[in-house]
């Protein structure tokens, strides 16, 4: 039953981050808010928010190793699973600035989060920092595109939804997200005490590629259809906004614990994220190979396995 409530808790939590999505926009679209605003701040929210309940559920219920497992895990996923599984489907073009602005944040964050870490706590003030981190990186990013007019406005017979339907998606997908959560995180520590193996344990493998699906079907969809140069920006951008927003507002609900082994987890994705810097650097035509997607996902099972085992 544990098993098939957690399936249960995947599914909800998936399809409210969806419609979340969808009613974010629309809503946004009717406010009149160009494509660049709704991208960098609603759609990263709404693909963030399965991870954003998983874990402000886990803190609450007393379980933070579940919270950042599922963080951390989904990062190291994000990279070395769905990143790789794109690239073995059809090699990913590099942009520039994935290279030059958005992995060093991207970096930068987790080293900020292994600092903040070291001393075994993740408090509320540190979480107010990566908040406003955030705050300044989406500045930066919606001011660098207006000034090389990326930015576009969205007319207002484009909107998909009236106001009224947008609001009640919204509300919807929220209470879905938090029954998703409730269901995922209660039936997940279950199944964690009957197979004998730690919380994080089941968080960074089973929560974390769970609450990844949206990036994992949207990569191999875009792949299938030959899109797979937004692929490597979307993934770099959904880490950045896992630590600086999912943990930051985490640590501000509750002060979490970090174990030792959280901290070894942290290291894990630090050197994962590097790997990928080593493979982004313009060469071989500035794509990242099928072959090197073979790597990163030959590590990550070996990661996996170093975790249960």
């Amino acid at each position: 039953m544990e098993y098939f409530l957690s399936l249960l808790g995947f599914i909800i939590l998936i399809s409210s981050g969806n419609f979340l999505v969808k009613g974010s926009v629309s809503l946004a679209k009717f406010f009149g808010l160009s494509t660049l605003v709704i991208g960098v701040t609603i759609v990263a929210f709404g693909t963030s928010a399965p991870e954003l309940l998983v874990s402000i559920q886990a803190a609450m219920a007393g379980h933070p190793e579940m919270a950042l497992g599922n963080v951390v895990g989904s990062n190291i996923s994000n990279i070395a699973l769905i990143l790789a599984i794109t690239a073995i489907i059809l090699p990913i073009p590099v942009n520039r600035n994935s290279i030059i602005i958005d992995w060093p944040v991207m970096m930068g964050a987790g080293i900020l989060l292994g600092i903040f870490g070291m001393d075994h706590n993740l408090t509320s003030s540190e979480g107010l920092v990566f908040i406003l981190i955030l705050v300044l990186f989406t500045w930066f990013i919606i001011r660098k595109s207006r000034k090389l007019n990326i930015s576009v406005t969205v007319e207002q017979e484009n909107i998909p939804h009236s106001l009224r339907t947008s609001i009640l998606m919204i509300v919807g997908s929220i209470l879905g997200l938090a029954v998703g959560a409730r269901l995922l995180v209660d039936n997940a520590t279950i199944i964690a005490q009957d197979l004998g193996v730690s919380e994080r344990a089941i968080a960074v493998s089973m929560l974390a590629v769970g609450t990844s699906l949206p990036e994992l079907v949207t990569s191999i969809i875009a792949a299938m259809q030959k899109q797979t140069d937004i692929s490597v920006g979307n993934i770099i951008g959904s880490n950045i906004f896992n630590i600086l927003s999912v943990l930051g507002i985490s640590s501000m609900v509750k002060k979490m614990d970090v174990s030792d082994q959280i901290l070894l987890d942290i290291a894990i994705m630090l050197i994962i994220s590097f790997v990928l810097l080593l493979m982004m650097i313009p060469s071989r035509k500035g794509k990242i190979t099928r072959l090197e997607g073979v790597i990163l996902l030959s590590g990550y099972f070996g990661y996996i396995i170093y975790v249960f085992l």
